[in-house]
Parts: C-alpha cells; structure tokens; sequence
C-alpha cells in the first residue's frame, strides 16, 4: 500500500515569515525520503477546504499587516470546521501569528481585541517589550513518549497564557517562551501545536518533524501507518551544537 499525506498551508503568501514556509518543505522531503507520496494544498483567502480528506496542516506567522489581512477570513471562513477536525485529531503546527489565532483572543497593546478560533484554550495579550533571540526548549515527554530538545529563534510582543485545556510543549531552557514568565513555551491540544519558535523549525528539529508526521500517518492508516528511520545524524548533530552553545551563552 502506497502511503499519502496531504498538508494544508494555510495563508502561505501572508502568513510566512523567518522562513516558516521551510516547515512544509521539511515535512515534504522526510515524506519523500521514505516514498510516502505527499501533497500540499495550500488555502488561500476564500477558500473551501474539506478538512476530512487532510493529514497536517500548517500556519507560519507573519507580519501584523499580514495577519490583518486573512484573520477574518480564518475565524469566520475556516475556524469552526477546522475546530472541529482539531477535536477529532487532525494534526497541526501553528507559529506565531497563527498561533495566537488558534487561541481564544488576543488583546493587542492598544487594547484591540482580535478573536481567535479557541481551538487551543489559550489567550494573548500585547506587551510593550518584543521576545527577541534563540530559544532552547526541552519538550515533555508525553508529546511522544520522550523528551526531547528543540531550537528555534522568537521574536514577538504578545504574552500567551495557557487555561486548563492545552498544556504546554515544553519548559524554556534559554529564551523567553510564551510570555516570559512561566517558563513555559507553546500549547498542544490533542495532535494540534503552537508555539513561538521560528527558525525554520523543523528543519532544526527532526525529531518534532517525525512525530508530525508519524502522527498523521497512524490517524489515516492506523497500525499499518510507520515511519521508517531516517540517517539525521548531520541533523542531530548540528542541533546539538546549537543546544551546548545556547545554554553556554545563558551561564
């Protein structure tokens, strides 16, 4: 049986920045690699997207010009059917912006409030200070059985807040996380994450990328759906460079 994927991009032309666009390519190439067919739709202002026949879905962040531009349209053309295939399991990584949006609102420094989706239970309030630099992340262990450390770069002034219905990636290592706080970085609810870290992220991160992946492929295929092991040591290796030098700049 020939395995597919198909990942919906969401906003790709507004919502891209830092190279987040990188992310899909990254969940791309590991499909190839092990001949798993895999097909990106990307989902523009305006359009119809039956979430049933998706395997993953991603949102980048973007400039708040950007997000301006297709928020109304994700809240009121995509958000409750998108809700509801969150509930039932479909995978998901947002960053940034498309985070926030997940959440139930975010209250921008001027006192706006922008309504989100609310299918992470999270809210955001604007703060006069950007989140700037390198972040290390240590993820908790029931997002795939094991702990594992992230790396990725965040630069952003809201202030994420995490209720009693998503919990968190992981714990801030180096960096500032969520809303430099807690300690805490990122939101997952059931197969959905959001997080501040762009970079690109998965390309950084290999191990974030299978459990994307290995995820959709158990959701659509069921015990049959595996991911074979890919040779990341080039990837493994340049991670952890980055790890040692992080956490040596935070001593």
């Amino acid at each position: 049986m020939t395995q597919q994927l198909r990942i919906a991009h969401l906003y790709p032309d507004h919502m891209n920045i830092y190279g987040d666009r990188g992310n899909v390519i990254a969940l791309q190439q590991r499909c190839r690699w092990r001949g798993i067919a895999c097909e990106v739709v990307p989902v523009g202002p305006g359009a119809t997207v039956d979430w049933a026949g998706i395997d993953i879905v991603f949102f980048g962040g973007g400039q708040d010009s950007g997000q301006a531009l297709i928020a109304e349209d994700f809240v009121e053309r995509q958000g409750p059917a998108l809700r509801a295939a969150i509930d039932d399991g479909l995978v998901m990584l947002a960053i940034c912006g498309g985070y926030q949006l997940l959440g139930h609102y975010f209250l921008t420094h001027a006192g706006q409030r922008l309504p989100g989706i609310g299918a992470l239970d999270v809210y955001t309030v604007g703060g006069k200070e950007r989140l700037i630099g390198n972040v290390v992340v240590e993820t908790n262990p029931d997002l795939s059985g094991r702990a594992f450390r992230l790396v990725g770069f965040e630069n952003h002034s809201g202030r994420t807040y995490l209720g009693a219905g998503a919990r968190p990636l992981g714990r801030v290592l180096v960096g500032r996380g969520n809303n430099g706080e807690d300690g805490m970085e990122g939101a997952v609810y059931r197969n959905a994450i959001g997080c501040y870290l762009h970079g690109s992220l998965l390309p950084k991160n290999p191990q974030l990328a299978d459990h994307l992946i290995a995820t959709a492929l158990r959701r659509r295929y069921g015990d049959v759906g595996c991911v074979a092991p890919l040779d990341d040591a080039l990837e493994l290796r340049a991670q952890q460079v980055m790890v040692e030098r992080m956490l040596r700049v935070r001593r």
